[in-house]
């Protein structure tokens, strides 16, 4: 095998990043190499191409970025057993210690020394990947390598989504983006009745109508009220998952929620936001922050019901070789997307 590989790359403190030679990593007794075939581009490397003020912070450069990917076991740690050469996977990008009470307790998703690959570590947006066989992922026949690609974000919707009861439920979903438009789509899959997805861009909400059951609502032009009392909902919505990161957005969440509502966060506001505290305190809501996906009982549970009937292909829009990432990212960032999966088996 060639020592050398071709990599995206931030080689660079500004925004942008770099397709780039790099060596192929060596592993160690207890890891693997992952020749990787699909990649998924994410959010955070939107906010690492920008260069913005998080990725300033968190990111060291020259970096190896990206962290959503497919692809087969290529070589295998000396420690290594109940993996296979040429086996299919994805894998855990949070790379966790071992020290921490959380991690003892197998509370593993919770650890405060957890790592990211393609953010703290060299990344999976390259032709191989070092991962720690612990966090190795085994891809069964049914799901795709371009389904395989995007199990990272898929786990937070399903993270989201099953952090409460949702059998006959109304769902409230704030934020259209592909992992709110999984979300919905896991809801309905789990059992709620009417699950309502909310935002501005109509390109993505009508995306969310193509991949679930789910009542898409401009809040630009529709009034959520009227949807309620179109779909008989009462009281309000029994459960919220906000995925926007949008302050009007949460505000709405709580004021369409019922009396004793529970609130799933996972979207990101920029900086600090003002919140009505009374109101949340008024109306008995809880709220439950949510980070990545619980190790490995998430993974677990998509791939379950991946195999069982969720589909969630369409949430791929486009697809491009990997040395078209300039033309990928841009489709990403035009907000005209859903899932915009990069090739590297050409490269």
């Amino acid at each position: 095998m060639t020592n050398e590989m071709r990599a995206l790359t931030k080689a660079h403190p500004r925004e942008g990043l770099w397709l780039q030679t790099a060596p192929v990593p060596e592993i160690g007794p207890d890891d693997v190499l992952i020749r990787v075939r699909k990649t998924g581009i994410c959010g955070t490397d939107i906010h690492i191409w920008n260069w913005d003020e998080w990725a300033q912070k968190t990111v060291p450069v020259p970096l190896i970025t990206g962290h959503e990917f497919a692809g087969e076991i290529v070589e295998l740690g000396r420690n290594v057993d109940g993996l296979d050469l040429g086996q299919r996977c994805s894998g855990e990008g949070h790379l966790i210690g071992r020290k921490s009470r959380q991690s003892r307790a197998g509370k593993f998703h919770l650890d405060p020394e957890t790592r990211g690959i393609g953010v703290n570590e060299q990344g999976a947006f390259a032709q191989f990947l070092r991962l720690p066989a612990f966090n190795v992922v085994p891809l069964p026949d049914e799901i795709s390598d371009d389904i395989g690609a995007i199990l990272d974000p898929l786990g937070n919707a399903v993270h989201t989504a099953l952090s409460f009861d949702l059998v006959g439920e109304d769902v409230l979903i704030t934020g259209a983006g592909p992992i709110g438009i999984m979300a919905a789509a896991v809801a309905r899959h789990a059992g709620a009745r009417n699950v309502v997805i909310t935002d501005v861009n109509q390109h993505r909400l009508d995306l969310a109508a193509k991949v679930a059951d789910v009542t898409p609502v401009n809040v630009a032009s529709d009034d959520l009220e009227d949807v309620k009392a179109r779909l008989h909902i009462k009281q309000g919505f029994d459960v919220g998952l906000e995925m926007s990161g949008n302050q009007v957005a949460l505000d709405q969440m709580v004021e369409a929620m019922v009396m004793g509502g529970r609130i799933a966060l996972l979207g990101i506001p920029p900086g600090k936001s003002p919140v009505d505290w009374s109101r949340i305190v008024f109306k008995a809501i809880t709220l439950k922050g949510i980070y990545g996906r619980e190790i490995f009982e998430t993974w677990y549970k998509m791939i379950a019901m991946l195999q069982n009937g969720l589909d969630v292909s369409g949430v791929i829009t486009h697809r491009f070789d990997a040395a078209d990432f300039a033309e990928g990212f841009a489709t990403m960032k035009s907000g005209q997307s859903g899932k915009v999966v990069l090739d590297w088996d050409n490269i």
